[in-house]
This record gives structure tokens, C-alpha cells and sequence, in this order.
């Protein structure tokens, strides 16, 4: 009578640790490259904080009499705050306190009606007052390099 043995052969388990191999290193430069999706997630959502703020406290000036939307200086209200705004939109020097902006990681600067906040060389989030009545506050992003 024959004795059965059980468990894997020497090829087998060299064949097993061969595939595991192939795979780890097929997977890991996906993986390894986080830190740049980090960033420009981080950067999507600054711009997506920005924009709503910038909506919410163009909706508070319309609804508040004392606020002119037609006027390059004005104030809203918004969520007990003053915001200053210029026709209606939140200036560059007010967006941080509009859209309660912690900077963390981000530098930020202003210059004229633009505010610019910086993760990364290349990777930004711009944030222009509006230029007249009717117009709009800008927001626009640079992830080419984060």
C-alpha cells in the first residue's frame, strides 16, 4: 500500500511566490504615486470651498437690503459675519473668512483682486473678485504639477 502525502511541492510554491512577485510589482507604482492624487484632491476641494462660499455670499447680499451688488465696495452678512464683497461676490482679502479657509499645508497670498493658494509648484487654487456688476468671481485650479 501506497503512503499518500500531502502539502505542495517545491514548484509549486516557487510558481506561487513567482506570480505574487509579477503582481507586486505591476501594483506598486499605482499605489506608490498617492501623494500626487492627495494633492490634487486637496486642491479640488479648496476650489469646490471657494465656489460655494463665493454662491452662499452673492445669495446673502441679494437677500440683504443694505447689501448693493451694483457696488465695487459693499458688506454681506453672512452666518453672523460681515464679508466684504465687490458687486455682491466676497473680495480676495474676505474669501478666507466667506469660506472659512484653514490653510494647512497651503500658502496663500493676494495680489490686487486675485488670491492664490499654493500647495505645490504648479498645483493652485486661484480665486478673482468679480470686475463689474454682473460679473462673476472666479475660481480656477493648476493641477499640472501636483
Amino acid at each position: 500500500m501506497k503512503k499518500m502525502q500531502s502539502g505542495f511541492t517545491l514548484i509549486e510554491l516557487i510558481m506561487v511566490i513567482v506570480i505574487l512577485g509579477v503582481l507586486a510589482a505591476t501594483a506598486a507604482p499605482r499605489f506608490l504615486d498617492l501623494q500626487s492624487d492627495a494633492r490634487a484632491a486637496a486642491v479640488d476641494g479648496l476650489a469646490g470651498g471657494l465656489k460655494s462660499a463665493g454662491s452662499i455670499t452673492y445669495a446673502a447680499c441679494l437677500l440683504d437690503a443694505a447689501c448693493d451688488q451694483s457696488a465695487a465696495t459693499s458688506s454681506a452678512s453672512v452666518g453672523g459675519q460681515s464679508i466684504a464683497v465687490a458687486y455682491g461676490w466676497p473680495t480676495a482679502a474676505s474669501i478666507d473668512t466667506a469660506a472659512d479657509v484653514t490653510l494647512g499645508n497651503f500658502t496663500a497670498a493676494t495680489s490686487g483682486t486675485a488670491r492664490t493658494y499654493t500647495l505645490a509648484a504648479n498645483c493652485l487654487v486661484t480665486y478673482t473678485e468679480a470686475a463689474s456688476a454682473g460679473a462673476t468671481a472666479t475660481v480656477t485650479v493648476d493641477k499640472s504639477s501636483c
